[in-house]
């Protein structure tokens, strides 16, 4: 066979995959949403790292009696644990250095760390039962985003930009925001985790920069006007179609879409980032660091920003949440960066009639173990990993406020209540977007693939 007929042969084969895949996305998404929503988009605040339910919101009283104790075999139950702390000769527990205290008619318990959560615990949903199966940091968050803990599949925001796409043309679909803690460590974040893996990459996730232009090359070169650029991307955009009319490669189309929502871009977000009009009452609610680009506070001012215009999914990575060692210190820190933020985002949208239709989402991808890793002392200790059981909160969206949903033991180590796995999760905020999460599905390689793989049930009863 002749070169000729090689390429022939390989374009052949990709248009005809190309239109299978198209015809078969089309009919997928024919009759979306499949069932009325309570949401119209969800901003999900990501506290990687895993921050330690012991001292947020799980409160365990019984701990201040077994202070410095092994952890009973009989809790334990030969669960595995992490190279970090498997060789200890002994895991003696210790009690959340910090107080907690009842809130709100619902009579939530929340840790003194986190004072401005407190004042809105009758807006938040409550899941204290959520676990997972990876118990290192990389697998454990790639999980929570695509919903396989290898990565190379699409992550739950893109998921969604391909179901349902975005109210507004101007901006993409699915935006990211990361602030670093202050501790300057942490563990690293991949753009891989807003990914489109194997679905078009229109639909991965736009990461907007504290320094510089919030996205790259958002301002033409110099002497290069705004009708040049138009012209530009016509004539670009007929080239693109000619070659997409002769292969069907459907990233050709991807990327003269691309080019056009980074156009219409360059109008959208300067105006969406600047904050100069924001009233003295904002920065009052979300702190001073919301004046200060790149913080957690300044990217929650954001994204109640990009839920106004529309944007279908936001999420926000604070990072350093990892605190094997150091955690009196350590924790206060990141709750400092990102309780009153937080807290703000949830009651600013609420003030503006936006928390009805905007799913909030706060959590991490584990939690952390009732023994200390490492030296224990009477003022310090760490927390490993714990993947059994950890806490969530949801609120706005169509989530019953006020409740909490599930339990676990007196050690903060097993469920002892209602189960909520990391696929329950992403089918329930998928259930609130009007989307079954079984049926959102796209065909690669010969498989129709989804985000809860072959699991996942809606967690009914969180929805109001």
């Amino acid at each position: 066979m002749t070169d000729a007929q090689n390429l022939s042969r390989r374009l052949f084969l990709g248009a005809s995959a190309a239109g299978l895949a198209g015809r078969s996305a089309l009919a997928e998404m024919a009759d979306l949403p499949h069932h009325k929503p309570t949401a119209k988009r969800i901003i999900y605040l990501f506290q990687s790292g895993g921050p330690s339910q012991l001292e947020s919101f799980d409160y365990k009283p019984k701990l201040k009696d077994v202070f410095k104790q092994d952890l009973p075999e009989s809790v334990r139950q030969g669960q595995r644990l992490t190279t970090m702390s498997a060789s200890q000769s002994s895991f003696p527990m210790v009690p959340s250095k910090f107080s907690f205290a009842q809130h709100g008619k619902s009579g939530a318990w929340v840790s003194e760390l986190f004072p401005h959560t407190a004042k809105i615990v009758d807006d938040l949903t409550f899941i204290k039962s959520m676990h997972t199966d990876q118990i290192n940091h990389d697998p454990a968050v790639t999980f929570f985003q695509t919903g396989f803990q290898i990565a190379g599949r699409p992550s739950i925001g893109a998921w969604i930009a391909y179901g349902l796409g975005s109210e507004n043309q101007n901006l993409p679909g699915f935006i990211v925001l990361i602030s670093p803690g202050q501790g300057g460590s942490g563990q690293p974040l991949y753009d891989r985790l807003w990914g489109a893996g194997f679905l078009p990459s229109k639909y991965q996730g736009v990461k907007f920069r504290s320094i510089g232009d919030p996205v790259l090359y958002l301002k033409d070169p110099e002497g290069i006007t705004r009708d040049d650029r138009r012209a530009y991307l016509d004539t670009l955009g007929a080239l693109n179609q000619v070659q997409y009319e002769q292969n069907g490669d459907p990233e050709t189309q991807a990327r003269i879409a691309q080019y056009e929502m980074a156009f219409r871009m360059q109008a959208s977000v300067p105006e969406l980032t600047d904050i100069s009009k924001e009233p003295e009452s904002t920065f009052k609610l979300y702190g001073e660091d919301a004046r200060k680009p790149g913080t957690f506070a300044a990217n929650c001012l954001l994204a109640r920003r990009l839920a106004e215009r529309g944007v279908r999914f936001i999420q926000l990575f604070h990072r350093d949440w990892d605190h094997h060692g150091g955690l009196p210190k350590g924790m206060p820190a990141r709750a400092k960066e990102t309780d009153q933020a937080g807290a703000a985002l949830v009651a600013d949208l609420k003030q503006r009639g936006l928390l009805d239709d905007t799913l909030v989402v706060w959590g991490g991808e584990f939690g952390r173990t009732v023994y200390c890793q490492g030296r224990l002392t009477e003022d310090d200790y760490g927390r490993d990993h714990h993947p059994r059981c950890f806490t969530i909160w949801m609120a706005g969206g169509g989530m019953r406020p006020g409740t909490t949903f599930g339990s676990t033991d007196d050690f903060s180590y097993n469920i002892t209540e209602n189960p909520v796995d990391v696929h329950d999760l992403h089918a329930t905020l998928l259930h609130t977007l009007g989307v079954d999460h079984t049926k959102l599905t796209y065909k690669f390689q010969g498989r129709h693939f989804r985000l809860t793989d072959v699991h996942g049930k809606v967690v009914k009863a969180v929805l109001a």
